[in-house]
């Protein structure tokens, strides 16, 4: 009996061969006879196309998947990204070789924007240098009414897109009374006002948020769109916060503003270089809090994300498009359509 093959990349693996992710559940591969599944080597840091030599679906974590990276049989049917950045995968090459690239927003959507609303209150309310304060004794106590907080009624939440993130940081925000604003080219003005967020122009954007959040992916349109000239624009008083990709923000345009104090601090999930160096000067502010691309890294968020990967590759397997496909124009590929097809006439149904 013909079996549906799946790669899972051993990056999901630690040294001692263990689960990176324990939350990721993999049992409803082993459950369903159709399957047949295995992790398949990453040489550094890049999926030889050999690793993936004879699979129907590849399950991504953050290796680079390249144009070499296909293999020649063209078996493969599908990249199912675990996350919803795709910059280390060729999607041009996806197109060319008849596979289509699944991301996964369901299982970040809330994570993201929970983490984005831990770097606004943080930053409003000064968390880390009271918490410096706290554990400085007496002397670090007579100093907490210089450092006040901001309360949020009022201010302005901004964000550079509103789609599968952007739109879940508006509703969750709804609570602390602030105004919503946001740009986004793609965005219907009725989507918009069903959350309350008014479409307005990047300049203005930059000009009036209070809180800058930045939610769009990394293109070769958005590379750099925070530049000098855009963070010129801002308010003394807003604060960045990137949770998207490091290099849509231009780090050394941003450490010189937080450096001559033209705007009031960042919160930056997100690096140029990742891992990033230890004396970036960026941690040389006490206005800057830094995570390591993985504030919304959650037991449920991890386990959302495999599971819709699994799903994907189940839709795959069973001749349906799954949802999150990136190069949308794949679905209307004969090339591709041939591969459901005959997926969907081999495993339509569980046995």
């Amino acid at each position: 009996m013909r079996k549906f093959r799946v790669a899972i990349s051993d990056d999901f693996m630690t040294p001692a061969e263990r689960l990176a992710f324990p939350s990721v559940d993999l049992s409803p591969l082993d459950r369903d006879p159709r399957i047949d599944w295995s992790f398949v080597p990453v040489e550094n840091g890049k999926v030889p196309a050999e690793s993936v030599e004879g699979a129907d679906a590849l399950i991504l974590l953050a290796a680079t998947f390249d144009a070499s990276s296909f293999p020649r049989d063209g078996r493969l049917a599908l990249i199912a990204r675990f996350g919803v950045g795709y910059d280390n995968v060729d999607v041009e090459a996806c197109d060319a070789n008849n596979v289509a690239l699944a991301i996964t927003p369901s299982g970040v959507r809330r994570p993201v924007a929970v983490a984005i609303m831990t770097f606004v209150l943080a930053l409003s309310g000064n968390l880390l240098i009271k918490d410096r304060l706290a554990r400085g004794g007496p002397d670090g106590w007579k100093r907490r009414s210089d450092h006040m907080g901001r309360g949020l009624v009022g201010l302005t939440l901004g964000s550079i897109g509103v789609g599968n993130i952007g739109a879940e940081l508006f509703r969750l925000a709804g609570p602390f009374g602030m105004n919503f604003i946001a740009h986004d080219p793609f965005a219907s003005e009725e989507a918009a006002r069903g959350l309350g967020v008014g479409l307005v122009e990047l300049d203005d954007l930059f000009r009036r948020a209070d809180f800058l959040c930045v939610n769009c992916p990394l293109t070769e349109e958005t590379e750099g769109l925070v530049d000098a000239a855009k963070l010129s624009l801002m308010k003394p008083t807003a604060y960045l916060i990137n949770t998207a990709r490091g290099p849509i923000v231009d780090q050394r345009a941003l450490t010189e503003c937080l450096a001559e104090k033209r705007i009031a601090g960042a919160g930056l999930d997100v690096f140029k270089d990742e891992p990033s160096n230890a004396d970036d000067p960026l941690f040389s502010f006490e206005n800057v809090i830094a995570t390591p691309h993985s504030l919304c890294w959650t037991d449920q968020c991890f386990a959302e994300i495999g599971a819709a990967d699994i799903r994907a590759v189940k839709c795959v397997m069973e001749g349906r498009v799954p949802e999150g496909v990136v190069n949308e124009s794949i679905v209307d590929n004969s090339a591709w359509i041939a591969k459901l097809n005959a997926f969907r006439s081999s495993f339509g149904s569980e046995k």
